[in-house]
């Protein structure tokens, strides 16, 4: 069993976390994948830098906002934390789309782009949440699981029974750090898997957009997968999570797209092609 201890700079008053640093360099990985196949087609490469740009501001308000709406704590919208990625996922996607408007290129361009940067940069998000030890999994037992004594919240029985409702073994003491899955890192390798798959079909032969669908598909399914192991609290009667709920609509949404763009090519725009060589 590993304990893990959040990566944290102090550089005067500044405060880095490991998360935050994670959170940045993901931005700037999905930016630069979509610069190389911008680059591989001989398009306008700018057009990376107004995808990243737009991601960000959309992003960081929609996750901030989502977590607000779900925990009705509008003390959150000042503070460091309270960010759900689901509310980061679709706001980052309204304002990437009003981006591409602005710029006139095609929705289903767009879309096709960002699915090369997406399972990707959440890879890395995921490994910033491992890193402050927040989005855990439930107690476990597992060669590899991981303790988080000063986790977001820290990983020991009488918080884990306070916040998620996680049952404790009588006599167990409240102080006791217990060891849990470390759901961060299991979403980040499925994710990478994910991202695999989409590099290497990049260069397809099938419609516009059609790479989209196939990557909500996957990132739906692998989270729908690995909530049964989240130390949650938000589960519904039917037995699943919201973030489960969330998970099989986006399937849903993915499986659509992939069967309306499986075929027909869209011509890219004056502005993403004003790179053509």
């Amino acid at each position: 069993m590993t304990t893990v201890h959040p990566f944290n700079i102090s550089l005067g008053p500044l405060h880095i976390t490991g998360y935050g640093i994670m959170m940045m360099v993901g931005f700037l990985m999905g930016g630069w994948l979509i610069d190389q196949d911008l680059r591989r087609r001989g398009w306008n490469p700018e057009y990376a830098a107004d995808i990243t740009v737009a991601a960000v501001i959309g992003g960081v308000i929609g996750a901030k906002l989502w977590y607000v709406a779900a925990t009705r704590d509008m003390g959150a919208l000042l503070s460091r934390g309270g960010l759900v990625w689901y509310g980061g996922f679709f706001g980052g996607c309204l304002m990437v789309l009003l981006q591409g408007w602005r710029r006139k290129v095609p929705p289903r361009w767009t879309c096709e782009l960002a699915a090369l940067a997406l399972p990707a940069a959440y890879a890395l998000g995921r490994i910033g949440c491992f890193l402050v030890g927040d989005d855990y999994g439930r107690p476990t037992t597992l060669p590899w699981a991981v303790q988080f004594p000063e986790g977001l919240p820290p990983t020991t029985a009488g918080s884990m029974a306070r916040e998620f409702g996680t049952p404790i073994s009588p006599g167990t003491s409240l102080d006791t750090v217990l060891g849990v899955h470390p759901t961060q890192l299991y979403e980040a390798l499925l994710m990478l898997g994910a991202f695999m798959l989409i590099w290497r079909l990049r260069g397809h032969n099938r419609g516009t957009g059609w790479l989209f669908g196939i990557y909500l598909m996957l990132a739906g399914a692998e989270r729908f997968v690995v909530e049964f192991v989240r130390a949650k609290a938000d589960r519904l009667p039917i037995g699943l999570t919201v973030a489960q709920v969330t998970a099989l609509a986006i399937i849903a949404t993915g499986l659509v797209l992939w069967r309306m763009w499986s075929k027909g090519a869209v011509p890219p725009g004056s502005y993403l092609a004003s790179g053509r060589t």
